[in-house]
């Protein structure tokens, strides 16, 4: 499975440690930026992972910022993605389950790397369960 992942100055170590897991773990990762924890702007690094989701070039994308509240949202706007903010591996899993979340979100300032990392496998190893959710992504992704 290729994996996006990207982060803004805030989630910079929760990405870092993702990254290394999930290349331990066995995953393509590749990694957006950015590189340090140097001020930058969490539209930029949001938008780059959802272009490279929406694009085919990865599976799934994995976005950090402080919070995981800003660059989920510009994730968002790209059209064909579907970025779940979650806190809890339940959420993370319902997420993929019910809604087909095709990206994830995280907070480095409220999150620990283990739960973050719980989080993370809880929503790769998810499934959809299509059905009656299928119609609600459908109608997602048509608006």
């Amino acid at each position: 499975m290729k994996l996006a992942i990207a982060s803004d100055h805030g989630g910079f170590q929760l990405k870092e440690f993702l990254k290394d897991e999930l290349v331990s773990a066995g995953y393509d990762v590749n990694d957006l930026g950015t590189y340090s924890e140097d001020s930058v702007d969490y539209p930029v690094y949001g938008k780059k992972c959802a272009e490279c989701v929406a694009s085919g070039n990865a599976d799934c994308g994995i976005v950090c910022c402080g919070t995981g509240i800003g660059i989920s949202i510009a994730a968002n706007k790209i059209k064909g993605i579907r970025c779940a903010l979650c806190t809890s591996p339940e959420m993370s899993r319902l997420a993929k389950e019910h809604n087909n979340a095709n990206m994830l979100a995280l907070g480095g300032r409220v999150l620990k790397n283990k739960e973050a990392l719980e989080i993370t496998n809880e929503w790769l190893n998810a499934e959809f369960l299509g059905d009656r959710h299928k119609r609600r992504t459908d109608m997602l992704d048509s608006m």
